[in-house]
């Protein structure tokens, strides 16, 4: 999809609905909207050639202050979905090579984080997440390293995951677990995909 019907569908996750008048109003009046506008703003540059390309250093200012402002480290580079919810946001930490689904949510002090491991042979891999669709992150979990989560998790407050999660799982604790399989996805407003 690209960056602007993504941003389009952030909008609707933020407001239950689309409008060019809100995606405005919430770069200016919500302060974690305005990490995620800014996010998209340096990707559409970044992506366009000629003007577009010439805006990225400052669109890219715009975005470490937004995030600066969210008090979150939020690399722009991320491959994030349509549709990202940012709540609260205080402390949260996204590595800019984490991958990140559709419709997902994300709470204060959540990391998603690389981790570098040396495997059997010897050499250097460095890992980083990878949030499928419908993910709910509570606060202050802390994902690291390649783990993949799946569709529809979520994961409870303060958890601490290095491994994979099945899809439709409920997982907590410190290491993680799984305490629940089967779940119903939490998405509030998730954003209308196939009209975007």
């Amino acid at each position: 999809m690209d960056t602007w019907s993504a941003l389009k569908g952030d909008t609707f996750r933020q407001f239950g609905k689309f409008s060019w008048g809100l995606a405005i109003k919430g770069a200016i009046t919500r302060r974690t909207f305005r990490v995620v506008f800014t996010t998209r703003l340096c990707q559409a540059a970044a992506k366009s050639g000629g003007l577009g390309r010439i805006l990225l250093p400052f669109c890219k200012l715009m975005h470490k202050w937004a995030a600066h402002n969210a008090a979150m480290d939020f690399g722009w580079q991320t491959e994030i979905g349509t549709g990202l919810a940012l709540t609260h946001g205080w402390g949260l930490v996204v590595n800019a090579g984490a991958k990140i689904g559709n419709n997902v949510t994300l709470f204060h002090g959540v990391t998603l984080g690389r981790r570098d491991r040396i495997s059997s042979m010897g050499e250097r891999l460095t890992e980083y997440p990878v949030l499928e669709d419908e993910v709910w992150v509570g606060p202050h979990a802390i994902i690291v390293g390649g783990v993949t989560i799946g569709r529809g998790s979520r994961i409870a407050g303060g958890a601490f995951v290095t491994e994979d999660v099945p899809p439709y799982s409920v997982v907590s604790g410190n290491p993680s677990s799984i305490v629940k399989s089967h779940c119903t996805p939490d998405v509030m407003n998730p954003a209308p995909l196939d009209k975007l």
